[in-house]
Formats: C-alpha cells, structure tokens, sequence
C-alpha cells in the first residue's frame, strides 16, 4: 500500500494540466506560423511562377493539404471580399486573430 499526500497528489496533477496547455499553445505557434508561411509562398508560388518539380513548391502543396481544411468552415461563413476585379479571402486572417484569442484564453 502506497499513501501519498494530497498536495503530491494535486501538483502531480496540476503539472499534467499545465502541460497539456504547454502542448496546445505549442500547436496554436505551430498553426500560426504554418499559415503565416502558406500566405508568403502563396504569393511566391502565384507571382514567382514557380515550376510543379521545385521544392517551394512542393512545400506550398503540403501546406495547403494542412491549412486549407481549416480555413473551408470560415469561408463558408465568410465569403471572399470582392475589391475590383479580384477578391480578398480573408478567412486566414480570421484563423490567426480566433488562434490567438484560443491561446489567450488559456490559464498560464
């Protein structure tokens, strides 16, 4: 028989807690700066034409098989803004500023 004190017993517990908030503020960066990239090689994929067999490339189409299942629900939601003859999706924007809320919401 192994008798061990209630304060053991709840820092024990406390530590598993505050690193699982550890692992999803972890995720939450991850996320962020993912997307972050996803929106810069967007442009360099799209202005820099740059060919199918180029590692930049190959790199965009990871992300965007990782990114794009979360920004679907947003866009349905939110359509793209039209401007001109183009439009602005803005549902990138709305993922990182609903992350950051996420991770600011969580105990410290």
């Amino acid at each position: 028989m192994v008798l061990v004190s209630k304060s053991a017993c709840r820092d024990s517990v406390s530590s598993v807690q505050l690193s699982d908030v550890g692992i999803i503020r972890s995720l939450i960066q991850l996320i962020t700066l993912a997307l972050l990239a996803w929106i810069v090689l967007s442009y360099v994929v799209i202005f820099g034409r740059v060919p199918w067999e180029h590692p930049i490339r190959k790199l965009y189409d990871f992300l965007s098989r990782v990114i794009e299942p979360m920004l679907r629900p947003i866009r349905a939601v939110i359509p793209p803004v039209r401007m001109g003859g183009g439009s602005l999706d803005l549902s990138p924007l709305i993922l990182i500023v609903g992350l950051q809320i996420i991770a600011g919401l969580l105990p410290r």
